[in-house]
């Protein structure tokens, strides 16, 4: 057994943070750029490797721990990336996680790990090292999809929102517009979303009445709903 272990050979095995985050109206992921070779100065994802001690899904919460200060970071993998020549030096198997982090309400210092880690929108990115520009791609069409059908957009808004900031998230994160009054039709339907009965007016004189998001407790036989629950499309 030892020498079926010992005739293979080795390899790093690495955790790659595709973060997204909304600024400016704007659906962003942060990069960085490097500051060691291979490809030192390229901009990069944010990541590192898995130590002897700990498993992938550690590896990458550690990461996003070290990057943010936060331990409540929502991340979900994407999965495996192992092609033979993906770096220049060695062989490195990396596993890509997203996350989703409210940059507005979270107000934390990114250049934790990197001072030149920056917020750049997910439709103007700059030429990416190795294949990050698939993991962002992939990240990117599985939010497309989870929040399809999971409460997920509430990561990224703030505790109290209109149903414009509401509509915009979605629209930045489809890429098209959506009918706002369909759209409104269907936050109706959702009973998470609870008017605050608070007005904002910073936007405007008449105001933007403010909602907030609530979850809803696991149902049970007697309540549990005879249809699926509305998701916006």
């Amino acid at each position: 057994m030892q020498e079926y272990y010992s005739d293979n050979s080795m390899m790093l095995v690495a955790v790659d943070c595709i973060i997204f985050g909304l600024k400016d109206n704007r659906l962003c992921v942060l990069l960085y750029r490097r500051g060691f070779e291979p490809c030192k100065g390229e901009w990069s994802l944010l990541g590192g490797f898995v130590n002897k001690n700990e498993s992938v899904d550690s590896a990458a919460r550690r990461v996003l721990t070290t990057l943010t200060g936060l331990n409540d970071v929502y991340m979900q993998q994407l999965g495996a990336f192992g092609a033979v020549n993906r770096e220049p030096d060695r062989r490195v198997v990396s596993v890509a996680y997203y996350a989703l982090l409210n940059v507005s309400e979270r107000n934390t210092s990114v250049g934790s790990v990197s001072d030149n880690a920056v917020w750049v929108a997910v439709d103007s990115l700059p030429p990416l090292v190795f294949d990050h520009q698939e993991m962002i791609d992939m990240a990117l069409a599985a939010l497309r999809r989870d929040i399809k059908a999971t409460p997920l957009v509430f990561e990224l808004l703030p505790e109290m929102f209109s149903l414009t900031h509401m509509q915009t998230l979605y629209e930045t994160i489809y890429g098209y517009p959506l009918d706002k009054r369909n759209f409104r039709k269907r936050v109706g339907t959702m009973p998470e979303v609870i008017d605050t009965g608070l007005i904002d007016k910073t936007g405007s004189r008449r105001g933007a009445r403010l909602f907030t998001y609530r979850k809803q407790s696991p149902p049970t036989p007697e309540n549990r709903p005879s249809h699926k629950p509305s998701t916006i499309s």
